[in-house]
């Protein structure tokens, strides 16, 4: 029989969480969804049984598994019960494009693919070209050709398989999307969930502590860590977590109210869609103790709106996907409504167990106000990136991951994101960078030249622009490179606008100077970001 860990701070696989949860508080509801519901105990049974799936169609320890669906809590059924038979899970970006999801199972080479409902005639597109995958499991009954997850989950015994986990094995692997045109894997092991935990809090952090009394909202996607990362932190804490399908304002209010939540994570976009959905005014928030809020940054004027409507505690987190998420903090106490405090235009501070600093372009540290790049060296960074280790050995230096973000410290040890050293653009905290989108509009035939940037809007933060340079004799209107562009990336990434110019500015050696195309769109505002 497999050994229960102690206490949860003994607690270092997600396969031991599973375990250790069962045993504590077996008939304490665990996940809501629906009208389903899960008690911690037959959550250790459903995850042996998708183990012993998983392993029966020949899945060995740190292979891949896909899963290509919204929210739900059989998400969690698979990743956790892949750890326990020492697989890797990789949640699918369901709002790419067929190619997009193509490259990205085959990149990870996963063997087993689950799919939902939505999702069957993207993959039934891609079926053949997927090299990997032996098995796709649907996750809803009415597919001719794949077996239905449940009748495949339940026709496994309940019976623990015990194969052996260590905490540094890979557990969760996602996917970013990449600099040069292609995402890449990031690799999480099984440390990254827990080490940062058991470190000893700081006296401002009665935010991030949790009981079993706690209820939660999982309703950012899953394939984020922001999503992945907060339904895992609930299911550490013993929490009855409440899972939604995708973000939709009017049920996240409803659900708040319904089920008495204590605490949620939002990106400010999807916080502005729940503070001016029409009833959010007759919503009670009083269960609510802490709003958790971050991947993007967020307008002064959103947060006081917010502040005043919600009425609870709000902590600003700064992380990314090699980090695990949080690596910063900024505690309700440092909130000024005001905006009178300088340290409301921060991201925080490190949490304990990470170290901070800023560097020039060799490398060398900054002293306090110096802009550079930050970088972050947390017990939750990455093991790397999957099969890239240049990549790696770019980004992850020294123990320290490379943020790409420019910005500096406070004398107190602040961090203030001020520009982007990559050119990455963040539209509704989804991540863009420019090189997908370029690649994906030169194949026009009138396209001669393209850059893309990110421009300030008020409902997304940013917006995706192309400046584009047409080929003489040609003519191309703005809807038609965006849908030419649609059809070869993910919605999400395509340009809302384009403007037309008869000649990108560049440097001397050729590099185009994005910095003067995004010049005139942010003029006024104290930083190139939004």
């Amino acid at each position: 029989m497999a050994r229960v860990p102690a206490t949860i701070d003994d607690v270092e696989t997600l396969a031991d969480l599973c375990r250790f949860q069962a045993r504590e508080r077996g008939a304490k509801t665990a996940l809501v969804f629906g009208d389903r519901r899960t008690s911690y105990a037959e959550f250790d049974a459903l995850t042996n049984q998708v183990a012993n799936g998983l392993i029966a169609e020949g899945v060995g320890p740190q292979s891949r598994v896909a899963f290509l669906d919204k929210n739900s809590d059989r998400f969690y059924e698979i990743v956790l019960g892949a750890a326990k038979a020492n697989a890797v899970s990789v949640g699918i970006n369901w709002r790419l494009a067929p190619p997009e999801v193509a490259y990205v199972v085959n990149d990870s080479g996963a063997e087993v693919m689950f799919v939902g409902p939505d999702f069957f005639p993207l993959v039934e597109k891609i079926a053949p070209e997927l090299t990997t995958v032996r098995r796709i499991v649907a996750m809803a009954p009415g597919h001719a050709e794949w077996v239905e997850y449940s009748a495949w989950r339940d026709a496994q015994p309940k019976t623990d398989p015990e194969v052996p986990c260590e905490r540094d094995d890979v557990s969760i692997q996602m996917y970013t999307s990449g600099t040069t045109g292609h995402p890449k894997g990031v690799q999480l092991a099984n440390r990254a969930f827990f080490d940062l935990r058991r470190v000893p809090p700081h006296d401002d952090m009665a935010w991030n502590e949790w009981t079993d009394a706690d209820v939660s909202l999982v309703a950012m996607p899953s394939f984020h860590i922001g999503g992945a990362g907060w339904g895992i932190q609930g299911l550490t804490a013993g929490a009855t977590n409440i899972v939604l399908d995708e973000f939709e304002p009017g049920l996240v209010l409803d659900t708040i109210q319904e089920y008495g939540i204590t605490k949620l994570f939002m990106v400010p976009a999807a916080m502005r869609l729940c503070l001016h959905h029409p009833r959010c005014a007759e919503t009670d928030f009083s269960s609510i103790k802490y709003m958790l809020y971050g991947a993007s940054p967020i307008p002064l004027d959103l947060l006081r709106e917010a502040i005043s409507v919600f009425k609870c505690g709000f902590v600003q987190l700064y992380g990314m996907t090699e980090t695990t998420g949080t690596a910063t903090y900024l505690p309700p106490q440092d909130h000024d409504p005001s905006g009178g405090s300088e340290k409301m235009k921060s991201a925080g501070k490190p949490l304990p167990g990470v170290e901070l600093k800023v560097v020039d372009e060799a490398g060398r540290p900054l002293p306090p106000r110096e802009v550079g790049e930050i970088c972050i060296k947390s017990k939750g960074n990455m093991s790397g990136y999957w099969n890239l280790p240049e990549a790696t050995a770019k980004t992850l230096i020294d123990g320290f991951v490379h943020t790409g973000d420019a910005g500096y410290l406070d004398e107190d040890g602040y961090v203030y994101v001020h520009d982007r050293v990559k050119d990455m653009i963040v539209s509704g905290a989804e991540n863009v960078y420019p090189a997908e989108v370029e690649n994906a509009i030169f194949g026009h035939p009138a396209v001669a030249d393209v850059a893309v940037i990110g421009v300030p809007d008020d409902k997304w933060g940013e917006a995706v622009k192309a400046v584009v340079v047409l080929k003489p004799g040609t003519e191309a209107g703005a809807d038609e490179i965006i849908g030419f562009a649609r059809e070869r990336i993910a919605g999400y990434k395509c340009p809302k606008s384009v403007d037309f110019i008869s000649e990108l500015p560049r440097n001397p050696s050729g590099k185009i100077l994005k910095r003067e195309l995004r010049k005139p769109y942010w003029e006024g505002r104290d930083r190139m970001v939004n």
